[in-house]
């Protein structure tokens, strides 16, 4: 499977032009969607009709993009008062003010002889009237999309300061059918909803997919021959193979940042602990033991520590230990049990599901322990996942009752800005990719 075709990107002649200064508006990333920044983006100009409807579909993606992250407001297009004719000539800026644009996002579409499309953009400081950074991108028409989130990066970088996350993808485990007869499948799609792609049949259940930080290349639990098995997908080859048999259960696989190492549970001899595997040479190593249950490593992004959770105190708790096994250092002491730890690529927050009075909660903490915030609550809110700038976290729901949808999420460190993700049929357990290459 091919699921993204080779990109041409070209560094356009737009930036001999563009201004050396730094941006006049800028988005203070940690204050969420309080007050988001007015941005413009009119549909991309095009000469022909065919060009003319991917110029208005990589718009209409800049723009949900921008307005899905909370972090920016785009104006409605029938306000406009300019009606953008050459991306090459400065906007009226008084025409953007008028209208509170502090940003402005103008580009052109043009159908190129051997079938391929060039996207060209630019993006302005309205402000200070000047241009910010310009890039053209060559690729066939019917990937368009994926130069509309390479855009939506480029915006959010230049505005924000920081890096954007908009051309990743999800995997998750689809699910449908009665609760007694649930089939989940592997699935893959867009960051945003769009392009999804079932990996797996309905023939087997699947569970917790985990993205390789530095590869194409997926984890997961099957269980096609009826006992659990830890599978390596990769992405690019659509070809998978077994990692291994394991004569007990398996939980929760997760990659090391280098992609050389995979961390999981296992039980044996009637005890749960943390083991770590080498994919180049396939040789386990025990990283904990004693009589207590550990589940659901997840590296620190330098791949120095690991934190867990165990009950070795009394109840589920989080822990951290070096990456090479030991004594862990517990870190949660708030009411309530805590699972599914998962650490920040940025490295400040690890991210958890906390359960507490029969009500399941998505919260972050510092690596210290310090700092804990609960950023969503309901009935079941479970499985963070980071997108790869560290900003924004996925998530699933389940509803009440015993046909409550289940349902995937994003919400950002603030908990201010949460925003249901579109699957075609319910959705768990979300893994987010890094930015594709």
């Amino acid at each position: 499977m091919r699921l993204i075709q080779a990109l041409f990107v070209v560094l356009a002649a737009l930036c001999a032009v563009i201004a050396p200064a730094a941006a006049q508006v800028r988005v203070d990333i940690e204050q969420g969607h309080l007050n988001p920044m007015p941005v413009a983006a009119p549909d991309f100009i095009a000469a022909d009709p065919a060009a003319a409807q991917v110029g208005r579909d990589v718009a209409g993606v800049i723009r949900a993009n921008l307005d899905r992250s909370g972090l920016f407001r785009p104006i409605d297009p029938a306000a406009y008062i300019e009606r953008i004719a050459d991306m090459n000539v400065p906007p009226r800026f008084a025409d953007w003010r008028v209208l509170n644009a502090q940003a402005l996002v103008v580009g052109q579409v043009s159908s190129l002889p051997d079938g391929r499309v060039r996207i060209e953009f630019r993006l302005w400081d309205v402000l200070a009237e000047q241009s910010l950074t310009g890039f053209q991108y060559a690729t066939t028409p019917d990937n368009w999309r994926r130069i509309a989130h390479r855009i939506s990066d480029q915006v959010y970088e230049h505005l924000t300061g920081e890096r954007g996350y908009f051309d990743t993808r999800i995997v998750f485990v689809s699910e449908s059918g009665p609760r007694t007869r649930r089939i989940k499948r592997l699935m893959i799609m867009d960051q945003d909803g769009a392009n999804p792609f079932y990996l797996t049949s309905a023939d087997s259940m699947v569970l917790t997919p985990r993205f390789s930080p530095s590869t194409q290349m997926i984890t997961y639990m099957s269980f096609e021959t009826g006992a659990p098995r830890v599978f390596l997908y990769n992405l690019e080859t659509n070809r998978r193979e077994v990692l291994g048999d394991f004569p007990g259960m398996t939980f929760a696989p997760r990659f090391s940042p280098d992609g050389n190492r995979v961390v999981m549970s296992m039980a044996r001899d009637g005890n749960t602990d943390i083991y770590a595997i080498d994919l180049r040479t396939r040789k386990f190593n025990r990283l904990t033991s004693g009589p207590s249950i550990e589940t659901s490593p997840s590296f620190s992004p330098d791949g120095s520590q690991i934190v867990y959770n165990s009950d070795q105190g009394g109840s589920q708790q989080l822990y951290i230990m070096s990456a090479g096994g030991g004594g862990g250092k517990r870190i949660s002491f708030g009411d309530g049990r805590y699972a599914t730890p998962v650490w920040s690529p940025r490295g400040d927050y690890i991210a958890f599901t906390k359960i507490k009075g029969g009500r399941f909660s998505i919260g972050v903490m510092k690596p210290d322990g310090s700092g804990e915030r609960i950023l969503t609550e309901s009935f079941l809110d479970e499985g963070p996942t980071w997108a790869p700038n560290g900003y924004v976290i996925a998530f699933f729901r389940q509803s009440p009752g015993a046909s409550g949808a289940v349902k995937l999420y994003t919400v950002d460190i603030t908990g201010r800005n949460e925003r249901l993700v579109t699957t075609p049929l319910d959705g768990s357990d979300p893994a987010w990719s890094p930015l594709n290459p």
